[in-house]
């Protein structure tokens, strides 16, 4: 018999039964920054901040994966400076709802809660977006016949952009990650989808899974 119970995501980054998808997913990682930097080098391109910061952008992150394994580092912290994220993400998601509601055509811009002096307290467990963003880029969606070219960040393009496209695909990432995210559903039996910032994972703490007992 199948029963529906909401289950705490920190429960769930350090279940056993995801070791294997957390190791896994810290390979995808790994093979993520090495690509990045190759193609990043290639260009001579080194991040080191700027006034369109991206980790002022509203991104959003779509994999109960990634999600769980963020949770996982940020129970790493301390209690005092979870508080103090925490209710510097409430407030981002506040910020957010407001923008939302008065629909205003100008992007959301508002300073990550991970990000404290320039630098991300959870570096190590950055969701793939942020692994990824920031120099030219190609993807071949699923189902579409043409391959979509994406543009680097405006830091890029003030230093680097007058330079030839070099190569760098996103998409075996992008595959594996949802192979990954496939087996994780499977596993936990759960059937809906997540869209999420880091403000709202960090804030939000229970997922639906479908148990059979």
């Amino acid at each position: 018999m199948a029963m529906i119970r909401e289950v705490s995501v920190s429960e769930l980054a350090c279940s056993p039964r995801l070791n294997f998808l957390i190791r896994e997913l810290e390979l995808l990682y790994e093979q993520m920054d090495r690509k990045y930097e190759a193609a990043a080098a290639h260009y001579g391109f080194c991040c080191t901040g700027c006034a369109q910061n991206c980790c002022l952008t509203r991104f959003y992150h779509h994999t109960f994966l990634e999600y769980i394994f963020l949770r996982k580092g940020f129970d790493l912290l301390s209690e005092t400076v979870q508080a103090d994220v925490r209710q510097v993400a409430v407030q981002y998601a506040e910020s957010l709802r407001q923008a939302q509601n008065r629909s205003q055509q100008v992007p959301f811009r508002m300073m990550c809660p991970l990000n404290q002096q320039g630098l991300c307290l959870l570096y190590a467990f950055r969701p793939m977006i942020c692994r990824l963003h920031g120099i030219p880029h190609e993807l071949a969606p699923p189902g579409r016949p043409k391959v979509v070219f994406g543009q680097g960040c405006p830091a890029f393009d003030s230093t680097c952009g007058h330079h030839p496209y070099h190569r760098f695909d996103r998409t075996p990432f992008y595959s594996r990650m949802s192979v990954l995210e496939s087996e994780l559903k499977e596993l936990l039996g759960i059937a809906g989808k997540t869209k999420k910032t880091v403000a709202h994972m960090l804030i939000h703490d229970m997922v639906r899974i479908n148990e059979i007992s």
